[in-house]
């Protein structure tokens, strides 16, 4: 065993510079899962989605209306079939949004794509689904709007028509707090 920790162990004269490197990439880790504030990801908090400016007026919207009450943003964006594929979908659309914030890529006026259209939908028939039945048991015209989604008449539900930060202009909202340790504000003033 030991013969084979030796063939495989790297040279002496590299063991400190492999300590040091690897040092280095642990505390470049650390800092970025840190200022990325990835551990808050986990939680399903609204407020999580204000560590990204942009979604703002999202967050406005939705803190204004009727779903406050009872929906956070991930009970509807995020699929609440089963534990795997909730955190699945949520690293999935957290790595591109944490690629496109990173690169500056992000729009003014932020669309759903396909993947959250369809997690949206099944879980406004899930959070809805006595209406679903009481309408189709009174009117029989279920079929009529099955193929639709909730919001092609339900529009300004639960976000209203957010169009860009101009939007809504007046809005008072939390910030999210300085990525900059203390320590580091006090050296630099």
């Amino acid at each position: 065993m030991k013969q084979l920790i030796h063939n495989y162990s790297p040279p002496d004269s590299w063991k400190l510079p492999v300590i040091i490197l690897s040092g280095i990439f642990v505390g470049l880790f650390a800092y970025a899962f840190y200022v990325s504030k990835a551990p808050s990801y986990l939680s399903d908090s609204p407020k999580i989605c204000l560590n990204c400016h942009v979604m703002t007026p999202q967050f406005a919207t939705w803190f204004h209306s009727s779903h406050r009450d009872v929906a956070t943003c991930n009970d509807c964006h995020v699929p609440q079939d089963n534990f795997f594929r909730h955190y699945a979908f949520k690293a999935k659309d957290g790595l591109r949004h944490a690629t496109i914030f990173t690169l500056r890529a992000e729009p003014q006026v932020i669309h759903i794509k396909e993947a959250g259209i369809q997690v949206v939908q099944a879980n406004c028939v899930r959070c809805h689904n006595k209406l679903f039945e009481k309408q189709k048991k009174i009117a029989g015209k279920f079929n009529l709007v099955q193929n639709r989604l909730c919001w092609d008449c339900h529009r300004e539900t639960p976000h209203g028509r957010v169009n860009s930060l101009s939007s809504v202009p007046n809005v008072r909202v939390p910030l999210p707090e300085s990525p900059v340790p203390n320590w580091i504000k006090k050296i630099t003033q």
